[in-house]
């Protein structure tokens, strides 16, 4: 299958950006990956801030909805992606940007914002994570990030249930247990004795998509990343999107005009100091 091919290669690039990100497979969708952190970021109710760190900045796209509500912050942007850093550099050099691993990222004084749009997810022990990320935040600020809802969009299950063919099975454990997303409950539950009110919902965005291709695309970018580095040869990557590709042509059913909803849930929490 032609387009399984194009994925592959737009996904993963040559074997040396195996291990990092790559920006313009993420941006290829930056309207809808953006619109989560809008809606997050405008929810957000503090005292105009002056220090705002967005955690897993990636390209920098989010960075600059918290530029665009507080132009009077300073905003710095922490992504561990050494290209991502590079993308948002290039696209706003006059902004402050720092490659570092965020689990180990500590700010030299409390943030009146400590912001994270679709990041915390590829980390683990959330527990820990969200607790350690809100000591950072000053008297009067916030905690705010969205992940991926636990529960998983169709296309995910669908990679799951692929990841278990004999061909692969073995090497796919890591790539299993790649990302963390927990219940509304679980983030609460982490917060409620630290935070002096908490704010969490979960919203499903129906992404119109311009093809079931785009669905497998949009993928590529970001979670499908950890199965498809498992894979040792371009030859079991290609067979592994052509049976993704497959599925997901047979579940998502075209609308009358030719276009795929795409329903993908995310979970959000604001945590106030």
């Amino acid at each position: 299958m032609k387009h399984a091919s194009n994925a592959t290669s737009a996904a993963i690039g040559s074997d040396s950006e195996m291990n990092d990100w790559n920006p313009s497979q993420y941006l290829k969708f930056s309207t809808e990956r953006i619109r989560p952190a809008i809606d997050l970021v405008a929810q957000v109710r503090i005292d105009p801030p002056r220090q705002i760190v967005d955690i897993g900045c990636g390209p920098g796209n989010s960075t600059q909805i918290l530029r665009n509500r507080w132009p009077d912050a300073s905003v710095l942007g922490v992504d561990h992606s050494r290209e991502m850093i590079h993308a948002a550099i290039r696209s706003f050099p006059e902004q402050a940007w720092l490659n570092e691993n965020i689990v180990q990222w500590k700010p030299e004084q409390p943030c009146d914002l400590v912001f994270s749009n679709a990041a915390l997810h590829w980390l683990p022990d959330h527990r820990t994570l969200v607790r350690r990320l809100f000591s950072h935040v000053a008297s009067g600020g916030a905690l705010a990030f969205q992940i991926p809802s636990a529960v998983f969009p169709r296309v995910r299950t669908l990679i799951h249930e692929i990841s278990h063919d004999e061909r692969w099975s073995a090497r796919m454990d890591a790539a299993r247990t790649a990302l963390t997303m927990e219940t509304p409950g679980f983030y609460y539950a982490a917060l409620v004795d630290v935070a002096s009110g908490i704010d969490i919902w979960e919203t499903e965005y129906q992404h119109v998509l311009p093809s079931k291709q785009a669905i497998v695309e949009w993928i590529c970018g970001t979670g499908l990343r950890p199965f498809l580095t498992a894979l040792a040869s371009d030859v079991d990557r290609d067979a592994f999107l052509t049976e993704l590709q497959r599925r997901v042509d047979a579940d998502y059913p075209l609308q009358a005009d030719g276009k795929v909803l795409f329903p993908f849930r995310r979970t959000f929490v604001i945590a106030y100091h």
